[in-house]
């Protein structure tokens, strides 16, 4: 499925088959790990097929457009643009979301930290819960499809990340449960002191330094806003510590999503402030302290 492919008159070039098998050479040679997988996956996509059609169908010749739409596809991952942004979708708690380069693609880590905060909110009431730098909305609209009777507010800087929010819980019938905020951090919630049962984040955690040692399709597609914090990669945390302290309701939860090696400060930062209590961290599949957890005094 190289271009020449769709002109080339020899017919087992053009068969379903072998457009697949040139496919994954190609994502193989521009180092894609999960190739196999991953070329079955555009071209089901392109083509609009199901299941097992590229087996059912393996000899099916391919017309010009359909060539130009695979290859178009197979070009841009093995440029290394993520798999998520060409296919438009990513699962995330059992929810399919819209995703594009103006929000980060959710991660399976971050699935813990909606867990946790549903596990431990208390029984009955109307909790509000803040989802900050929400992004594709896949932490808020999570929630809200959980909580049918919670409050959310959801807040994000970039006004194309909310945008995409927006159509995410339009997507899951959660639109009129979120309220949309524009602004950095907390900021939108000026004037809440003591009204929040939860504030949930997944800050950028991503170390200035490490940056340019990331995997291609992240430095080089996903917005840098969501991910790089700083020379520590912990300075956004820090300062939704001091933020969250006004608005929390006594008792109220703070969660938070860390960088592998940031739980030891970012405890000790947390250990100096009397506001809080029973700091928690939890850990992900792979044993590295993912989750941070804190108390508003009561």
């Amino acid at each position: 499925m190289t271009p020449h492919t769709a002109v080339d008159n020899q017919p087992d070039q053009c068969t379903l088959a072998s457009v697949m098998a040139d496919a994954r050479r190609r994502l193989v040679a521009a180092g894609v790990e999960a190739a196999d997988r991953e070329a079955r996956w555009l071209i089901e996509h392109a083509l609009g097929l199901t299941g097992s059609s590229h087996l059912v169908d393996s000899a099916r010749p391919l017309d010009e457009h359909e060539m130009a739409k695979v290859d178009a596809y197979v070009t841009r991952r093995a440029v290394r643009e993520p798999l998520q942004y060409i296919l438009g979708t990513q699962e995330f708690c059992g929810l399919e979301f819209d995703v594009n380069p103006a929000v980060l693609i959710p991660r399976p880590e971050t699935e813990l930290l909606v867990q946790e905060v549903i596990r431990r909110l208390p029984r009955g009431g109307r909790p509000t819960l803040v989802d900050v730098g929400t992004g594709s909305g896949c932490v808020a609209v999570t929630l809200a499809r959980a909580l049918s009777s919670a409050r959310i507010f959801a807040t994000d800087l970039s006004a194309q990340a909310l945008e995409t929010a927006k159509r995410n819980a339009l997507r899951h019938g959660v639109e009129s449960a979120i309220c949309w905020l524009e602004g950095d951090l907390l900021a939108p919630l000026a004037g809440c002191d003591g009204a929040v049962t939860a504030i949930v984040a997944n800050p950028p955690y991503i170390r200035e330094a490490e940056w340019s040692g990331l995997q291609p399709e992240v430095s080089g597609y996903e917005p840098r806003m969501a991910l790089v914090a700083g020379a520590k990669g912990t300075e956004l945390h820090e300062r939704l510590l001091d933020e969250a302290a006004s608005l929390l309701a006594p008792g109220g939860l703070l969660a938070m999503e860390l960088g592998q090696g940031q739980s030891a400060g970012l405890r000790a930062k947390i250990e100096t402030m009397s506001v809080y209590e029973h700091v928690e961290t939890l850990p992900d599949e792979a044993g590295i302290d993912r989750i941070v957890i804190v108390e508003r005094v009561r």
